[in-house]
């Protein structure tokens, strides 16, 4: 025997970090014959020959244990063979194949370079699960990133998920391992079985994992997303001209895939991407948005996260099929000319044992110290922006989804809290920067990256921010010095906007400022206008139960004429799914929107509002290419509090399309209400929410009106225009 026991037993053990010191083929001396040396651990074995696959001949292995050691010296053969491993098992069957320690590594030194100082951006293509031919041996290639491991194997079906078989090597200091199964192929179910330096035994799900296992297995699954063949080349292409082009139309209806329609008479059965896919399109084509914002499709383990606490970075969840089906489903949508944004979660990810959280036995994708590491409020992990290898994961994420899946852009969430160390901490509970600030220098870093990378491999892909802080050029270019997203959220605009109309109107006139004060900051960022799922959840009440009104016609004209002057105003737009009918309860992610509403005209009545909306605001560049031109808004009064009236215009930058908005918040008709206006000439009346179309009384101006030589507000000409109770009226310009 070759071989010393206690390096024998060390490897029985599980505890060896080189494997392929052991196993496989390696020159080596027996006495003064030169030879080769072969060992192989193998399950149930009870017999192993080597065979020559270029000569054919055999040579029979001693088995060393019982657990199924074999080894044997083979005299003469001065350098290493191609060969297969002959097994009979002990159940009687025989198998031929390749010796997964026969292989060389598959990443070289310059692929482990590039991901050690953070600076791979296509580490999703290496490291993971990935099916591969080499040397013309089909196979799976494995790597995965535990540098404090003191072993690393996988385990799946295929070793009956015993760690002692499979072991993987480490290149170098790298801190990656790695292992070339050959005859493994799509959907295998895998884990890596981690030793760390404590003795403790982890298993853990593949970081870079591209499908997985429903709970509460939540296996990893070999796939490969590139099968799918695309067809919106048309699509990407028409993307890829309008880059840097920020000022478009966008109206963005934002999606839980889960809940927004379910199988009738079974709550909890969901339709797949396969089947969502149409459904959605025809419901978005028919009401105007432009893109749909899917909440987080990362693989996520717990439904009531609404996927923000992610598992599987690199995985669209299997709840809805697989990641070819989810492909389908954003292909299917650009070809019917729709944009799929995607919520993304850098800030964060859960604790769950099977995950990322002390990965390979330490704190290795999250800060040791909770000061740095830990999120009190959501009882998650905050990853290490500083260490190459975790922003490394993290950018690469950002641009798998594009490149993988197709993705038109990402809403990141939860940007404040990745930009402040103190966020949502009390004194002595966060750690200062270096410079003794309360900024993350290294989160800050993380973001203008990954927004300068996008824009860079994927020209008119778009990142959004989620951010509810007033920290300054979020929505400028990295170059100067800004985060280099193209838009943020205007949580501003939003609580203030919702503050107002959630008091009754007799209250209003006392707070007027809610809805004026936006306009001071409104050109600082590229704004997105917002009413997202967190406004209608956790006690919040629906959007249409937040409105200062009594009974649900009230309640209904309130909401109509609060989304009239929201699509008004400057910013893009976005709208969760429900409220463009107005749905009475709050959003529940487990069951299905409450469609039977669109029975009844207070709901149909919004959203035929809301379709109306976005093919006006399509339609006139005024208001959709004309959200960033400072010049393009102008107060006409928003100083009459008794009143509760604000009036504005939108203007195009050569004054040739003029909009007058007058929003009127009060119970009251307000009948001969002068506003000043800047032209002469015919205003028509090309919108006005007391429609008996949207479920009003229908009192309005009569489809427009002329304005009169009156000055007033400020101008030579003036209408004198009929208010309905809780209103919203749009009036456009003309010559004649």
């Amino acid at each position: 025997m070759i071989i010393a026991q206690t390096e024998l037993d060390s490897f029985l053990k599980a505890t060896n970090s080189a494997p392929h010191d052991l196993l496989g083929m390696h020159p080596a001396k027996k006495g003064r014959s030169q030879g080769v040396l072969v060992r192989a651990f193998l399950r149930e074995a009870a017999a192993c020959v080597v065979v020559d696959v270029t000569k054919g001949d055999e040579y029979p292995m001693e088995q060393l244990a019982a657990e199924g050691f074999f080894e044997v010296f083979i005299p003469k053969i001065k350098e290493v063979f191609a060969y297969e491993l002959k097994t009979k098992f002990h159940n009687g069957e025989t198998r031929q194949f390749r010796d997964p320690y026969s292989f060389l590594p598959m990443l070289g030194d310059l692929d482990l370079h590039l991901f050690n100082e953070g600076n791979d951006h296509r580490i999703y293509e290496k490291l993971g699960a990935h099916t591969r031919v080499i040397n013309g041996v089909p196979g799976v290639s494995f790597a995965v990133w535990a540098p404090s491991a003191a072993r690393v194997s996988v385990v799946g079906n295929f070793n009956h998920w015993d760690g002692r078989y499979f072991p993987m090597r480490t290149l170098g200091a790298s801190g990656v391992w790695e292992l070339f199964i050959p005859g493994l192929g799509e959907g295998e179910l895998y884990k890596y079985e981690i030793y760390d330096r404590a003795g403790k035994i982890h298993l853990k799900t593949d970081p870079y994992g591209l499908y997985f296992e429903a709970p509460p297995n939540n296996a990893s699954v070999v796939h490969n997303p590139r099968k799918y063949s695309w067809g919106d080349s048309a699509w990407i292409e028409q993307r890829r001209a309008k880059a840097g082009q920020l000022d478009q139309p966008m109206s963005v209806y934002e999606v839980h895939l889960g809940s927004w329609k379910r199988r009738a008479g079974a709550a909890d059965e969901l339709f797949s991407y396969r089947e969502l896919a149409p459904m959605i399109a025809d419901y978005v084509i028919e009401m105007g948005f432009t893109h749909i914002e899917i909440m987080p499709v990362a693989e996520h383990p717990f439904d009531g996260s609404w996927g923000y606490q992610v598992t599987g970075y690199f995985a669209p969840t299997q709840r809805f099929g697989t990641p070819q089906d989810f492909a389908f489903f954003v292909d299917h949508l650009h070809q019917r000319g729709i944009g799929v944004i995607m919520d993304w979660v850098p800030g964060h990810f859960p604790r769950d044992a099977f995950a990322l959280a002390e990965f390979d036995g330490t704190h290795l994708y999250e800060h040791a110290d909770p000061r740095q590491g830990a999120h009190m409020d959501w009882g998650t992990l905050i990853f290490n922006y500083g260490r190459n290898e975790v922003r490394c994961f993290l950018v690469a994420n950002a641009l798998a989804w594009m490149d993988l899946y197709h993705i038109d852009g990402l809403r990141v969430d939860a940007v404040a809290s990745m930009l402040y160390l103190d966020y949502s901490r009390k004194e002595g509970e966060w750690i200062p920067n270096q410079y003794g600030g309360r900024e993350n220098l290294e989160a800050i870093q993380f973001l203008r990256t990954t927004n300068d990378l996008v824009h860079h491999y994927f020209p008119g892909a778009v990142m959004i921010a989620e951010e509810s802080t007033s920290f300054p050029g979020v929505s400028r270019p990295t170059k100067d010095g800004g985060l280099g997203f193209d838009y943020k959220w205007n949580m501003g605009w939003m609580n203030d906007t919702l503050r107002y109309f959630q008091k009754e109107s007799a209250h209003r006139k006392f707070h007027q400022n809610d809805l004026s004060f936006g306009m001071l900051y409104q050109y600082s960022e590229n704004f997105v206008t917002v009413f997202s799922h967190d406004e209608v959840v956790h006690g919040k009440q629906s959007l249409l139960f937040k409105m200062g009104a009594w009974h649900i016609a009230e309640k209904a004209a309130n909401l109509r004429a609060l989304y009239t002057h929201m699509w008004a105003w400057p910013g893009k737009k976005l709208l969760f799914m429900g409220c463009e009918f107005g749905q009475s309860r709050e959003w529940n992610y487990a069951v299905s929107l409450d469609w039977h509403l669109l029975q009844y005209k207070d709901h149909d009545g919004i959203r035929l509002l809301v379709k109306d909306l976005n093919h006006l605001y399509r339609n006139e560049p005024v208001l959709s290419m004309n959200d960033f031109n400072s010049q393009g808004f102008r107060w006409i009064n928003c100083s009459d509090t008794d009143a509760s009236v604000m009036a504005y215009l939108r203007v195009d930058p050569f004054e040739e399309n003029i909009f007058a908005i007058v929003g009127h918040f009060t119970p009251v008709i307000r009948e001969g209400y002068r506003i000043g206006v800047p032209r002469k000439g015919f205003w028509r009346e090309v919108l006005n929410t007391n429609s008996q179309h949207y479920g009003g009384s229908g009192l309005g101006n009569g489809g427009g009106l002329n304005a009169e030589d009156v000055e007033y507000d400020g101008h030579s000409q003036s209408l004198s225009v009929t208010l309905p109770p809780f209103s919203t009226t749009i009036f456009k310009w003309s010559a004649k």
